[in-house]
């Protein structure tokens, strides 16, 4: 009996080859081009990175879940349904942490090459169905940092930190407040507040 090929452990499969899918990749062949037909489509996947602004926005890797209604119309492939996305980042007035979940509403038309939808509107105007697949991460994406907002609140009536003691002012007591005092006097006010038995406390007209 002949001895069996040696296995080449370097040779790389057919599977090993193919490139990773995209996960946020639609196939559009089950759908097909039947205006009126419908795919249902329900998935979590994890956030990119840089979907944010300045003090908020999905933490890398978050998950993001879809729950998409796909039609095939005239014009190309209307996508619509729910997105919910966890947020974290900071108070605009307190600087506290924030955590949240954002759930957003969609409606997309992806316009098929060569549509009159595609031919009349500019570059950035329309998404488009690209080949066979539509790709839902530019879409989503645009959702979410368009809903962030730019000066989030932990509360609705966060009172802020206080500019003297940069204390949260809602864990401080209502009647919190510091003494100014004018700067000429520090000086005088300093001998008077100065603790028992020093020269400064005993002779305050003392220099």
């Amino acid at each position: 009996m002949p001895a069996a090929p040696p296995h080449r452990s370097g040779a790389a499969s057919p599977d090993a080859r193919r490139p990773a899918a995209n996960p946020w990749f639609v196939d559009l062949r089950e759908l097909g081009r039947r205006a009126g037909s419908m795919h249902e489509l329900e998935r979590t996947l994890p956030a990119p990175a840089d979907w944010r602004v300045e003090l908020i926005g999905v933490p890398e890797g978050a998950e993001v879940h879809l729950r998409l209604r796909l039609e095939s119309v005239m014009e190309g492939v209307l996508v619509s349904g729910e997105v919910d996305v966890p947020v974290a980042g900071s108070c605009a007035r307190c600087l506290e942490p924030i955590e949240d979940t954002l759930e957003l509403d969609v409606q997309e038309l992806f316009a098929y090459a060569g549509s009159t939808t595609e031919a009349t509107s500019e570059e950035d105007e329309v998404r488009r169905v690209e080949g066979e697949h539509l790709d839902l991460e530019p879409m989503v994406r645009d959702l979410v940092v368009l809903s962030l907002p730019l000066a989030p609140t932990c509360t609705e009536d966060c009172a802020g930190l206080c500019v003297d003691c940069g204390q949260r002012l809602d864990d401080l007591p209502a009647d919190h407040t510091h003494e100014q005092l004018d700067p000429r006097w520090a000086g005088l006010a300093a001998r008077f507040t100065a603790a028992p038995g020093t020269p400064d406390a005993d002779n305050p007209e003392e220099n």
